[in-house]
């Protein structure tokens, strides 16, 4: 008889008006007897390792429904612009901050991270959307047993919410809202703290990987997805690795980066060069040559991305598509300062958002993993035991009838 615990990954499945999402998280030890889950899940106890059972979730404790009440008008003093240690913070209209930010809210503390989207921002007040990113939308929820643990003796022990693990921290804030207009990037939005010219900082070869193993593999699996199998694929802003799943070829991968030995390196590239796209956004290529183009692990570098993805819709055929990538490291002098002020999904929201103000893409969508365990020999595991997240979001350009 398998026992009540188990290895699960979760996925939660919904729409926004603008895309498709996909959020999941690694709930390892979930316990079929002690736990909240929703009708349907529970078939997994009866299945094997590998298998799928789907919930459809319609009203669940775990995300109150939406509520007027919770949207809220403050004095501007009541922002807490020292919230973040070391950082003078600004309230913005359609930026997420923790709602503990906001001082003297009744019901509220300084610690609560739950997200507050800014909907308005007036000389004499603000007006916060305290709702759940989710509330209010249809959720769909698949569960994939990893493993049974071995059957053991319990008395108590924590009782997971699987909805809520899935739910919270973050899954929803990447969606636009189509009731107010796009966010207004501030000024400086796109700054660096090394305004250097970027050769001399890459000039440096760095052949570490940036994300361990496993975060790696999410992304090979991923692409292995998206891709076309034999197609015709530039790796944008490309290193020594590609990420690229290992079972499937390509007729050609172009890698255009800013090393030349680390793409030297690089065993999938069958052609290399090396471009600053910050310096000059213009793709060398033909248009429509590219069935696909990547962008792992870099979007957070470009000073101008508009640029580049417009030039990335000209260079990719009708039906072709165009996945970025990201997690939650990076290197601090060269990542744009809105970067490193947004939650980890809020980032996701600016990459769709790049895809929305180009102009040129359609059925974009968005994926996010988290909770997965670190390899054991990952030189960081004693440190961090949990692998690096991983974020993406894509889309096609019009056209060529391909959907995946």
């Amino acid at each position: 008889m398998p026992s009540d615990n188990a290895n699960i990954t979760l996925e939660l499945q919904w729409s926004s008006d603008h895309a498709d999402h996909r959020d999941a998280v690694y709930l390892p030890k979930a316990n079929f007897w002690r736990d909240v889950y929703p009708p349907g899940l529970e078939a997994l106890k009866g299945l094997p390792p590998g298998a799928t059972a789907v919930a459809e979730i319609a009203e669940w404790d775990s995300i109150p429904p939406r509520s007027a009440d919770k949207v809220v008008r403050v004095r501007p003093e009541q922002f807490n612009r020292q919230f973040l240690r070391g950082m003078q913070l600004q309230p913005e209209a359609g930026r997420i901050y923790p709602i503990g930010i906001l001082q003297g809210l009744p019901g509220y503390f300084a610690g609560d991270y739950r997200p507050a989207l800014c909907i308005e921002r007036a000389a004499e007040h603000l007006r916060f959307d305290l709702n759940h990113p989710l509330a209010g939308r249809k959720l769909r929820l698949s569960g994939r047993l990893i493993a049974f643990e071995a059957a053991q003796d319990e008395r108590g022990g924590r009782c997971n919410d699987w909805v809520e693990a899935v739910t919270e921290k973050g899954p929803g804030m990447q969606a636009r809202d189509t009731d107010r207009p796009p966010t207004e990037w501030p000024a400086d939005a796109f700054e660096r703290p090394d305004a250097s010219a970027d050769e001399r900082f890459y000039n440096m070869t760095r052949t570490l990987p940036h994300i361990d193993a496993t975060a790696s593999g999410v992304i090979a699996d991923l692409l292995r997805e998206k891709l076309p199998a034999g197609g015709r694929l530039l790796d944008l802003m490309s290193s020594c690795q590609s990420h690229l799943p290992q079972d499937t070829a390509f007729a050609e991968v172009v890698g255009l980066g800013m090393n030349t030995e680390e793409l030297a390196l690089n065993p999938r590239l069958t052609e290399h060069l090396r471009q600053d796209l910050n310096a000059d956004p213009a793709l060398p290529f033909d248009t429509a040559r590219f069935d696909a183009v990547v962008c792992n692990l870099s979007v957070e570098y470009l000073i101008d991305p508009i640029s580049v993805f417009r030039e990335t819709a000209r260079v990719l055929r009708p039906g072709g598509i165009f996945v970025v990538t990201f997690s939650n490291r990076w290197f601090p002098p060269k990542a744009i300062k809105l970067w490193t002020l947004m939650h980890e999904f809020e980032r996701l929201g600016l990459v769709l958002d790049l895809f929305l103000r180009t102009e040129a893409f359609e059925q974009l969508g968005s994926y996010s993993m988290r909770g997965l365990p670190r390899p054991q020999d990952d030189k960081y595991a004693a440190q961090t035991p949990v692998s690096d997240p991983v974020f993406a979001a894509w889309g096609r350009q019009p056209g060529g009838g391909d959907s995946q």
